[in-house]
């Protein structure tokens, strides 16, 4: 028998569980980890980890009902609940379940639970020191009954951090689960607290074992009146269980001030409907006379006069009282917010004169890559619009310099200018691949559409806070207030889905589609290659390899990764090598200058669309670019260049081991990669496999119908039900390969 059992437990939220999974994989064999599984991505993620034993559930289940679950099929003498959002933290992944363990091996059976210490994740700060220390260093290394520590009670009520026996939880645990229907915060909160009331004797363990997560407010679903009354009752039941249980006056009086506080916080800070506002007053008020215990004494103070105000059941005068505080606090503010008035730049008044014109259902306005041109998941968009919804006009929005550059009759408005103010303010779609800028309202009746650039190995969003090379002074606060106007987030796999869930917090629907400029991989013909192959100046026959690096945040300048010279002279003749990127321009005296002028070196780096060129090519050599994960669509060989993944990795932050997962074969050296294309390494029967596991994964949905389920979903209202399927993968047929173009 195992002195511990973990129980992970509730659905995959924003993609933490791998990382929760993986934390107790270091735990030793006196930890057993029982996973109740939500959902098939759990599943998979627990296939991953053979030492975890995985109760699978249906998408829906309740917290409290896959704890329970968990908990039946655990063995271990102690349980511990941990949320699949939260996890071990990361500095003590190697000793904190091991240590809870033998802290909880030590004790006999008549303690009936285990306080453990934690630390709390936002997406602003990480790892953050709890207040609980001093309420766990009181009873020392003695174990207690309640009664004689009720400071205990004071412990941030957290499931996770409460150690159960498992006699002890297997028979109470009818009594330590809230009332059906409770939301899933007050289930945890209930539970926390009544295993302190219900337990005989407690002990501490003043080490972190624990790391909350808190997902970002906005993220969440809105939190309605009801479930701010279900709240107080929760708080009811617990003081009824209290008295039930005679735990005594200290505990009793303890668990009495946590519900008032949270009753007053809750009518201080929620903007509760007045109706709702008062009634949960009077219901507030009620349950502080009726749970006050003998002899309670109020604070003295401001908190003092609040108290005495909901005891007395003055709502009126208590919000008199409130709005006499907050108009102190303005005027204290009003000079400082009265000077950065002054040096706020005023909003183009035609631009808010044009915000109070109708929204026009007939007029999208599209951007890519920052205003860069006709591009990406917005131009495929587009395309499929003007097919299926000729009655919706475009615009783009390109930069002067950039316009030239555009498709003849293009309909476009330059950033900054009267139209282009005008046509954001009364468009009724707004589509990017990243965002509008922040002085861009968004209307109620408009509707923006997030189609992104990419699937993320590196870390983006919120995940950049603990990379500042990445982040480089990125403000996330408004970062937020852009992404809030999200009303759809496009994406091409679950992986994505999860990260953007996490890296992008906030309520917009998720649009699991495929990416629609991944289309053209299904969707393209014999003729569309060959074509592709004569615009480059590829002849018939030869090899062509596309070579598309990525950026360093971490180096100031381009560092070359690979001598193209070199590569280029070993691989042959019979190879043209399409570059994208900047870096390998020289003058008349560079190596690459013959390379060029013979065709063996293309410079793509300004060449669109990139689609174009993944259809041209044989193979597709990469090192952490995105473009993998839409050249593997083409079930065509990739080879992944890693001279610095440490480094990279390290400094950018990444989601998973790229090396561990890649879509092929692997190089670390330039050697290396020169040996793989003289050989037929590159595309051997290990790669293919590699490329297979790739193409489940990350090229979930793409199927060349994204764009349709884009159009019919968002600007033709259809249902998701009539929306095309997502055709599986093992049954699409990608477009041919130059070699079987060339036939």
């Amino acid at each position: 028998m195992p002195d511990l059992s973990v129980v992970v437990y509730g659905r995959n939220v924003q993609g933490h569980l791998p990382d929760a999974l993986q934390e107790l994989a270091v735990a030793g064999p006196a930890v057993e980890v029982v996973l109740a599984a939500v959902g098939a991505s759990a599943q998979e993620a627990a296939a991953r980890h053979p030492y975890v034993t995985v109760v699978p559930l249906p998408d829906g289940t309740p917290d409290g009902a896959a704890r329970a679950a968990g908990a039946a099929r655990a063995t271990g003498r102690w349980l511990q609940f941990a949320h699949s959002k939260d996890g071990v933290p990361g500095l003590a992944a190697r000793l904190a379940a091991r240590a809870v363990a033998e802290r909880a091996a030590a004790l006999d059976d008549s303690v009936d639970v285990l306080l453990t210490d934690h630390v709390r994740s936002t997406w602003r700060h990480a790892r953050m020191p709890s207040p609980d220390g001093r309420f766990l260093a009181k009873p020392g290394r003695r174990d207690v009954p309640l009664a004689d520590c009720p400071d205990l009670l004071k412990v941030t009520p957290l499931l996770g951090t409460r150690v159960v026996r498992a006699d002890f939880w297997r028979a109470y645990k009818d009594g330590l689960t809230p009332d059906e229907g409770q939301p899933a915060a007050d289930d945890e909160l209930f539970t926390a607290y009544a295993l302190l009331l219900t337990a005989g004797r407690v002990a501490t363990h003043d080490q972190v074992a624990l790391e909350e997560r808190q997902s970002r407010a906005e993220s969440l679903p809105p939190v309605t009146a009801d479930d701010r009354f279900a709240l107080l009752g929760t708080y009811e039941r617990l003081l009824r269980l209290a008295a039930e249980r005679d735990v005594g006056a200290g505990p009793r009086a303890v668990l009495y001030a946590a519900m008032v506080s949270a009753s007053l916080r809750i009518i201080a800070r929620d903007r509760l409907p007045e109706p709702a506002a008062r009634e949960f007053f009077r219901r507030a008020s009620r349950a502080a006379l009726v749970f006050r215990p003998p002899g309670h004494r109020r604070p003295g103070g401001l908190e003092g006069v609040r108290r005495r105000l909901l005891e007395e059941d003055a709502y009126a005068k208590y919000r008199a009282f409130q709005a006499v505080n907050q108009r102190r606090r303005k005027a204290r503010s009003a000079v400082t917010a009265g000077r950065k008035a002054l040096g706020r730049k005023v909003r183009d008044v035609r631009y808010q004169q044009d915000l109070r014109r109708p929204v026009d259902p007939g007029l999208a306005v599209f951007s890519a890559y920052w205003d860069r041109g006709v591009a990406c998941n917005p131009a495929a968009i587009a395309s499929k619009l003007a097919e299926l919804a000729p009655h919706i006009h475009p615009v783009w929005v390109v930069t002067a310099g950039n316009a030239p550059l555009l498709p003849p009759g293009t309909d476009h408005v330059v950033p900054g200018s009267r139209r282009y103010w005008r046509v954001l303010a009364t468009a009724k779609y707004l589509v990017n691949n990243a965002n509008f800028p922040n002085a861009v309202v968004k209307r109620p009746d408009a509707v923006h559409v997030q189609t992104h650039h990419g699937t993320p190995l590196k870390r983006m969003g919120l995940d950049q806070l603990d990379y500042p090379a990445a982040a480089k002074g990125l403000n996330f606060h408004e970062l937020l207030a852009r992404v809030d106007r999200w009303d759809y987030s496009v994406s091409a796999n679950s992986h994505s889905t999860q990260m953007w869930q996490r890296a992008y917090q906030s309520r917009y629907v998720e649009l699991d589609y495929g990416y629609p400029r991944n289309d053209v991989y299904y969707t393209a013909t014999a003729a569309d290659v060959r074509a592709a192959r004569e615009r480059l100046g590829i002849a018939p026959g030869k090899r062509a390899l596309l070579y598309a690096p990525t950026h360093r945040d971490y180096e100031a300048t381009w560092t070359p990764r690979l001598d193209l010279a070199a590569l280029a002279d070993r691989l042959g003749e019979d190879t043209v090598l399409l570059v994208r990127g900047h870096y390998f321009y020289g003058g008349a005296a560079s190596p690459l200058t013959s390379l060029r002028r013979a065709g063996r070196v293309i410079d793509v780096s300004a060449y669109d669309p990139v689609e174009e060129l993944a259809l041209a090519a044989d193979a597709l050599i990469t090192d952490y670019s995105s473009i993998m994960f839409d050249y593997a669509n083409l079930d065509r060989p990739i080879v992944i260049y890693a001279d610095d993944w440490e480094t990279y990795a390290k400094t950018r932050g990444v989601y998973f081991d790229l090396l561990a997962d890649p879509p092929g074969q692997v190089a670390r050296t330039q050697e290396e990669l020169t040996h793989l294309f003289t050989s037929d390494a590159w595309r051997d029967e290990t790669a293919a496999k590699a490329r297979a596991a790739f193409r489940r994964r990350f090229c979930e949905f793409d199927d060349g119908r994204a764009a349709e389920r884009v159009v019919r979903r968002v600007f033709l209202g259809e249902s998701e039900e009539s929306l095309p399927p997502v055709t599986p993968v093992d049954e699409r047929t990608p477009a041919p390969t130059p070699e079987e173009a060339a036939r």
